[in-house]
């Protein structure tokens, strides 16, 4: 293939263009802010796990509390009956076993205050943990919004230079042989780099030296010819630095 020596050192305009997007590419998909979302968002859900666990154990302790509010409540009202049966008199036999059954009502309602108050305090240290994990919850969202809003902002400003870099390579292409930018294209998205600049008797795309044959063939080609380098067959662009 033949194209001018001016066409081929553009090329590594164009080629500049092509590494500024692929390197945006990169960066879009690279933001430390996607891999801190990713985190954050398995540290919420564990800890949305540990609050609906939290949740239950509050729960399961409103439930036996308030049966045992109404426990103590039937026990309230039954010795207020046999308190007001009490008062009214009647046999001795009766009135014995009012007061026996009186003091049994004491007892047991006793027995299940003690017992509420145990719960009572259970519910609060359950209730301190389920604030805790709230806590946990919110600091963590907060810190997956402000993520958010970075990544936003990352990607928003990644747009802009990608806007602007495809509206350069546009017209740089346009003004290039039409066969020598095909070639480039179909290296670059083969190996990423389409052309490299040959400088010092090396290639810019693979990084090896020319030797021998290798040299020579370089040196004996016309200043229209596109030279591709034989190890990664990249275009290898020759300008006054390239040292032939």
């Amino acid at each position: 293939m033949k194209a001018s020596p001016e066409a081929q050192r553009r090329l590594l305009d164009l080629q500049a263009v092509d590494t500024a997007l692929a390197q945006l590419a990169h960066r879009r998909k690279s933001l430390p802010e996607l891999a801190e979302i990713d985190t954050v968002a398995r540290e919420l859900s564990a800890l949305e796990d540990e609050r609906v666990r939290a949740q239950v154990a509050v729960d399961d302790l409103d439930r036996d509390i308030s049966r045992f509010e109404k426990d103590i409540e039937q026990v309230r009202q039954r010795k207020e009956r046999d308190q007001k049966r009490l008062d009214s008199g009647g046999a001795l036999r009766e009135i014995e076993g009012l007061q026996h059954e009186l003091a049994t009502l004491n007892r047991r309602q006793s027995e299940l205050e003690d017992a509420e108050l145990e719960l009572m305090e259970q519910r609060e240290s359950a209730e301190s943990t389920l604030n805790e994990v709230r806590g946990r919850l919110a600091e963590a969202s907060s810190r997956r919004e402000a993520a958010e809003r970075r990544r936003d902002e990352a990607m928003a400003d990644i747009a802009k230079e990608e806007e602007f870099k495809t509206s350069s390579r546009g017209p740089l292409a346009a003004d290039l042989p039409a066969d020598l930018v095909a070639l480039y294209d179909k290296i670059r998205l083969e190996s990423g780099l389409g052309a490299a600049l040959f400088r010092s008797g090396r290639c810019g795309g693979c990084r090896i030296e020319l030797y021998g044959a290798d040299l020579a063939r370089v040196k004996a080609a016309a200043a229209d010819d596109v030279v591709r380098c034989e190890e990664c067959r990249r275009i290898m662009v020759r300008t006054a630095e390239s040292g032939l």
